[in-house]
């Protein structure tokens, strides 16, 4: 009874104990806080403190690698981490405020974690910092104090009432129980970068760099007046699209213009405010910009209730650069608001834990919350080129803002990357395919390693079971060994007597023997050779540091060893960037998921003076790939000189497997302002005609359509010649029509049957009239002669036993089977759903219903008193006389010939003069072709270009004006496509801004003082 009672007792206890765990995981705020209560003692190693010229920002404190790890490399996809649990029963009495300055981690402390330590404040606004030494030993450095303004809990970008900047790091109320709030926290790096490793900003003079605007004059009255109506109505524009946003979706990141309502796809950190706080400020929106600072001290960055991972290139380019660029035209510095880089520097602190991988590619997509930010990770393996290489102007430039050498070093090595990629070479030297594994892993030479380790394995065990049969005959020598295969048979586990020879690394780092003892697999050492270990080659001992402890293989007398757990171990054979496809095809174009990384290329190089040669190598090569691979002019009905940018695909030999498709995408239209650019600062004319050339085609492509706006993505007929195309109506009709050539065929075949059908008709009207070859009469030849022809024409050629010749010819080719042949070769037409091949599969259908042998439907021999009998199965009797209709032949139908389909086509799909597909036609407000046009004014002085603009301006607005804004719309094709109720946020920052700066003062943001990133938000060049 006693112990009985003491098992209930035990029982008690331990759901007493589960449950408090329970309420611990449910509670894990609360239990943080606690700990973060708790001091660490622990030595402390300071750094001399430095100084910054600007704002207070040093240079980045030196983290040295931690000590080796146990832990996985997660993707960002990954589910199998840990869960936050984001309720609990009780609110906590305080509310935690996470801290963004790299200092001190407040949670719980555990193998990713330093220990907490005290946080002394000094008078140079400078904080200890707890890093880890390359022994794991806990130090303190010095590092900035990165002040960051209230978080408004419980408001956020969506709160009401306004507020004023507050002093950084000031709480705010506590209007929100913060355990229903999850917030990013700053983790120390699991790969950082050595401080005297870390690659600084160019240094020096700008270098003279050729101007690239126009040198324009002094304008009449009349060309003012005329821009300045231009440029109020678009002002008109932007005022309506603001207020709509500001009444329905203020503090969201998108409007909903028809139905009034918002979207939140970019986390709902207000990415359209955030967007258009340059817009605003360019075109004298001031009271409206300073109304939209109050919002955006109201954003927490390190926090989503709509996203649980980043999108880092679009909230690089959006929400950093828009920061950025607003700070800079507002003022900088002396402008006062001082918010716009707070906020960005907020931002960016969180976005530079995406490069903590080790080959220092960033994680594009990334998991903010603590559970898995924490964890390491890598770059993933099919990342697109646009992504990976559009993050560096916007970190170069808050770099040059604030001092801090370390956002240059996260792009710069993007940078590097790329340039070494582009030096080793791709299948179309000088561009890249549009998918790159940035994972830095190699994997076929991972799986080599593997099948040598694999093979290896298979020696030593051999090696073991020898051993042990040897150790056991030594032992016992008049008893037979038991083999291993016995001994795990029993579940027996017993020492090796003897070690192998081979010693085989293992994951964890070790060379022990694997045992498996029960299903369970345990580990012993063994013996490590020099030669099996060379076998691995180089890249083994420097992939996994593999320790072995040599054994006397000889020896009989050693104690049994423990043993040990088996350790994962991240496997990686080191390289640079390469294509990322998950197929062997690759693809090469200026368009989506490629664009923009080819467009920073000459604008970093302008944005860093002209100081690092790697963005003109990288450019130059470039554009001498688009020119040769690329590049095509279209054969237009009024000839007009363009050009357009195509996509290739290649298996790897573009020389000779290359495939192309001749495409306009509105994408792909920025690039006539790179290259009239790149022209121009790197003084090569052509490239500034070529940008006229292909910023003239996007103009057309809108000129072409009913609506007057181009579509996302078409396709086009390419000239053979690029400096002489003229428009070949025959030939446009070709490619709208890729089997034209069978049609030609079957249109043929036609009019042979049909020829054959009037003789065959022609040929039965005159028997009709004559009385000895009267079908219909008693006194008939044969009994032959009185069978339904229709009938014996349904029977196969076979079952006559003559295929060939006579009668049965004649059938076939009134009836159309010599076409079919024909017909096999022809997709089924897109207008039409019938065609001679229903008539063919019909009598097929009816032939299995008949009777298989006409012997066993007619009697042959019969003689002249054979009259008839049923054919059918189900009929008793084949009438004697038939009606004349049923005689008649049936006239083959015509099939639709290359022209009927061409224009069918050309109606159905509403196809524009020139186009051969417009499968997307879409329009989202895109502000690519716009963007070109403002170039080609800016650089060549051109007034036409307005006109141009114009033009576009004025069918953009009629075709997508709401009452609250503009929508993207559904169907250029149509003079009034419904609408896809929204409005993208670059409609305000780049799309509208363009159409503005078109018909400003040229000084205004010119070319030769700022530099645009690709969201049009503009970065001061040094001076």
């Amino acid at each position: 009874m006693l112990r009985l009672r003491r098992y209930r007792y035990y029982v008690f206890f331990a759901a007493i104990v589960v449950f408090l765990l329970y309420r611990v995981t449910q509670n894990s705020e609360q239990w943080e806080s606690v700990s973060a209560s708790i001091p660490y003692k622990a030595p402390l190693k300071t750094s001399p403190e430095r100084s910054s010229p600007e704002r207070g920002f040093g240079p980045t404190n030196k983290q040295p690698r931690p000590a080796k790890s146990d832990a996985k490399f997660t993707s960002e996809g990954d589910d199998s981490g840990p869960q936050l649990h984001e309720e609990t029963d009780k609110e906590p009495e305080k509310v935690k405020i996470p801290n963004l300055k790299p200092t001190i981690n407040d949670d719980t402390p555990d193998k990713f974690d330093p220990p907490t330590v005290p946080t002394t404040t000094k008078p140079s606004n400078q904080t200890k910092v707890l890093v880890y030494d390359t022994e794991g030993a806990a130090k303190t450095t010095t590092a900035p104090l990165i002040d960051i303004p209230n978080k408004n809990v419980g408001q956020g970008a969506k709160g009401a009432g306004k507020g004023v900047h507050g002093a950084p790091g000031m709480h705010r109320s506590k209007t929100q129980s913060a355990t229903t709030t999850i917030h990013w926290k700053k983790f120390p790096d699991h790969f950082p970068v050595p401080e005297d490793e870390i690659i600084p900003l160019p240094t020096g003079k700008p270098k003279p760099i050729p101007a690239i605007q126009y040198d324009f004059g002094k304008e009449s009255p009349e060309a003012r007046g005329k821009r300045l109506d231009r440029l109020a109505k678009v002002k008109a524009e932007m005022v309506r699209g603001w207020n709509g946003y500001m009444k329905y979706a203020k503090g969201h990141d998108e409007l909903s213009p028809v139905s009034k309502k918002f979207r939140d796809p970019f986390c709902g950190w207000a990415a359209t405010l955030v967007d258009a706080l340059d817009t605003l400020w360019i075109m004298g929106m001031k009271d409206e910009f300073e109304e939209a600072l109050l919002e955006v001290e109201k954003i927490d960055f390190t926090t989503s209730e709509y996203r649980s991972e980043i999108p880092v290139f679009e909230t690089t380019i959006r929400y950093l650069g828009g920061l950025v660029a607003a700070y800079d035209v507002s003022g900088g510095k002396a402008g006062g608001h001082d918010i716009l880089l707070e906020k960005a520097i907020e931002l960016a602190e969180i976005l530079m834990s995406v490069f903590d991988t080790p080959n220092r590619m960033p994680v594009l997509y990334y998991n903010w919350k603590p559970a898995f930010a924490k964890l390491p990770r890598r770059a993933q393996a099919g990342v697109s080129v646009a992504e990976l290489g559009s993050l560096a102007m916007e970190f170069t430039r808050l770099a040059q803002i604030t001092k801090e050498n370390r956002y240059y070093d996260a792009v710069a090595r993007i940078t590097d990357a790329f340039y070494e990629w582009q030096e080793r070479g791709t299948s179309i030297p000088g561009i890249f395919p549009e998918h790159v594994d940035a994972t830095g892993c190699n994997k076929t030479a991972e799986a080599e390693i593997a099948a040598k380790e694999a093979e290896l394995e298979e020696q030593r065990q051999i090696e073991i079971q020898k051993s042990s049969s040897k150790s056991a005959k030594n032992d016992n020598p008049g008893i037979k060994p038991i083999s291993s295969e016995d001994k795990f048979a029993k579940g027996e586990f017993r020492a090796l007597d003897r070690r192998s020879e081979f010693g085989t690394p293992n994951d964890d780092g070790t060379s022990d023997v694997k045992i498996v003892n029960n299903g369970e697999e345990m580990y012993t050492s063994s013996e490590v050779t020099t030669s099996s270990k060379n076998d691995l080659g180089k890249n083994s001992s420097a992939l996994d540091n593999r320790e072995s402890s040599p054994i006397d293989a000889d020896s009989d007398s050693d104690p049994e060893p423990e043993p040990q757990p088996k350790k994962p171990k991240d496997k990686c054979v080191p390289q640079g960037l390469t294509s990322g496809s998950w197929s062997t095809n690759e693809q090469y174009s200026m368009g989506g998921s490629q664009d923009s990384t080819y467009e920073y290329f000459p604008k970093q190089w302008l944005l860093l003076g002209g100081l690092e040669p790697k963005y003109k190598t990288l450019h130059t090569k470039v554009a001498a790939a688009v020119k040769k691979w690329l590049l095509f002019r279209p054969m237009v009905p009024d000839d007009r000189d363009i050009l357009f940018s195509a996509k290739i695909n290649t298996q790897g030999n573009p020389e000779v497997d290359a495939t192309t498709d001749w495409e306009v995408t509105h994408l792909t239209c920025f690039i006539g302002g790179m290259f009239g650019m790149g022209g121009k600062i790197f003084e090569v004319p052509e490239d500034v005609e070529i940008g006229k050339r292909l910023t003239d085609g996007c103009v057309w492509a809108y000129e072409s359509t009913p609506s007057g706006i181009m579509p996302e993505g078409a396709t086009v007929v390419p000239c053979k010649d690029v400096n002489s195309c003229q428009w070949n109506e025959t030939l446009y009709y070709q490619w709208l029509d890729p089997l034209y050539e069978t049609r030609f065929e079957q249109m043929a075949d036609y009019e042979k049957q049909h020829k054959e059908w009037k003789m065959q008709k022609a040929q039965r009207a005159k028997m009709r009239g004559h009385s000895n070859l009267d079908v219909s009469g008693e006194g008939a030849a044969s009994g032959k002669e009185s069978i339904d022809a229709p009938r014996l024409e349904n029977l196969g050629d076979e079952e006559f036993g003559h295929p060939q010749g006579g009668a049965t010819q004649n059938t076939q080719s009134v009836y159309g089977q010599d076409s079919v042949r024909i017909q096999k070769r022809a997709p089924p037409s897109p207008i039409r759903s019938s065609s001679n091949n229903d008539t063919d599969n019909d009598r097929t259908s009816e032939k299995s219903t008949q009777t298989t042998k006409l012997e066993d439907a007619l009697d042959i021999n019969a003689g002249d008193s054979f009259v008839g009998t049923s054919i059918n199965s189900d009929a008793d009797q084949i009438p004697l006389k038939q009606d004349e209709d049923e005689m008649e032949l049936p006239e083959p139908e015509p099939p639709m010939s290359h022209k009927e389909y061409v224009e069918n086509r050309i109606e159905s799909e509403r196809l524009p003069p020139g186009f051969i597909s417009a499968n997307y036609h879409a329009y989202i407000l895109r502000p690519e072709a716009i963007e070109s046009v403002w170039y080609m004014y800016r650089i060549t002085g051109d007034t036409s270009w307005q006109d141009k603009g114009w033009k576009m301006f004025n069918a953009i607005v009629s075709q997508t004006r709401t009452e609250a804004g503009n929508s993207a719309i559904d169907n250029v094709l149509l003079p009034n496509s419904d609408k896809k109720d929204e409005m993208e946020s670059f409609w305000l920052a780049e799309t509208l801004k363009y159409f503005y700066l078109l018909y400003s003062d040229p000084s205004l943001i010119s070319l030769d003082e700022w530099v645009l990133n690709t969201e049009a938000h503009p970065f001061k060049r040094p001076v």
